[in-house]
């Protein structure tokens, strides 16, 4: 069985604010994750490279520092941005440990935000976790994927948006949450396909293997459910509580991005109930099935109780050339057939009655 619920730990009795294992002696390291790093002022994009990272005291007032990590950071890559950014350790170490419940937690000087970026992958969902340290002028990302998401919001940075320059980190914040929400969209279209497309089938012809997609969507809706419904929530005590960070300007996009969730958890929620009553629309189609099947059996063994009567009492064979009680017609010349000619009036009679009323 698939676990849907996947969540790396460290082992118990881990210290808190542990960043990950180093590799045990003669055991074959773990590839680094990417870096990418840019800094932007008045629409200067400098790309800078990972061996020259800068620290969030090295950019100027006006100028914002973006650094993204694709793929799973090493324990030497985190050590090395905590003390550029100086991010929480038990921030960074919801990093290391994948699986994470969504959620927004606000520090003295920086706000850090976990999602789940959910994909529709082969007819099955796929999970990654999102990271953001968010300072006051700089962001630092991580995506647990192996491919960066975010290349749509490099290419509006190129664009000439005052936005990303007058509202700083905190905007370019917005637009990665933004982006990350947003994708559950065509999730949810895929989904609702999905669900027309079963409806149509157990409506037609249900079938085990029905059963079992309709089984498969609804662990699927589950999963979805508990890595989404708690964005809401991150969403929500980001607007109360990171007002020191999140400002009047910054706000309405938060409020917009909190809008997208609830109509995401709306869909969800239709659709979870949808793919429950398909199990009950998959029983009863399968009992009117079996019903059909019963009456049509019943309506053979009706017909047949007075043939098999008739059959019966001619295959008694009684004779006796004196009595009253005997039957000559055994021996009649067309006896044979008119016996059949009996049989096929009764049985078309009878036929002809359950259509009438409806039985068959």
């Amino acid at each position: 069985m698939v676990d849907l619920f996947r969540k790396s730990y460290h082992p118990p009795g881990t210290a808190p604010g542990t960043l990950g294992l180093r590799p045990a002696e003669g055991e074959a390291l773990a590839p680094a994750a990417r870096i990418t790093a840019l800094r932007y002022h008045d629409h200067q994009f400098t790309a800078i490279p990972e061996k020259d990272l800068p620290t969030w005291s090295d950019a100027a007032a006006d100028e914002v520092i973006w650094v993204h990590v694709q793929g799973t950071p090493t324990h030497d890559q985190l050590h090395h941005l905590g003390q550029c950014f100086g991010l929480h350790p038990l921030a960074l170490e919801d990093v290391a440990n994948t699986g994470q419940r969504p959620k927004s937690d606000v520090y003295e000087d920086h706000v850090v935000v976990i999602l789940s970026h959910a994909r529709w992958v082969n007819d099955e969902i796929a999970l990654d976790q999102v990271n953001l340290f968010v300072g006051e002028n700089y962001v630092v990302s991580f995506h647990s994927g192996d491919e960066d998401p975010f290349d749509p919001v490099r290419r509006r940075m190129q664009v000439r948006n005052r936005n990303f320059i007058e509202m700083g980190a905190p905007y370019l914040a917005y637009t990665l949450m933004d982006l990350i929400v947003d994708q559950a969209f065509p999730l949810m279209e895929d989904l609702g396909a999905l669900i027309e497309e079963l409806e149509e089938i157990v409506l037609a012809c249900a079938d085990k293997e029905t059963l079992a997609r309709i089984h498969h969507l609804r662990r699927e809706l589950l999963l979805l459910r508990r890595q989404l419904w708690p964005t809401r929530e991150a969403l929500g005590r980001l607007m109360r509580e990171g007002t020191g960070l999140f400002d009047a300007g910054t706000m309405p996009y938060l409020r917009d991005v909190y809008d997208h969730t609830v109509h995401i958890m709306d869909l969800l929620e239709s659709y979870r109930e949808m793919a429950s009553s398909l199990v009950d629309v998959y029983i009863s189609s399968v009992n009117n099935r079996l019903n059909e099947v019963m009456k049509v059996l019943t309506v053979i063994a009706t017909i047949f109780i007075p043939l098999t009567f008739l059959v019966g009492v001619y295959g008694m064979n009684f004779e006796h050339p004196e009595s009253p009680w005997a039957m000559p017609e055994l021996y009649a010349y067309y006896g044979y057939p008119v016996v059949w000619l009996i049989m096929i009036l009764i049985a078309g009679g009878m036929l002809y009655a359950f259509k009438r009323r409806g039985w068959f």
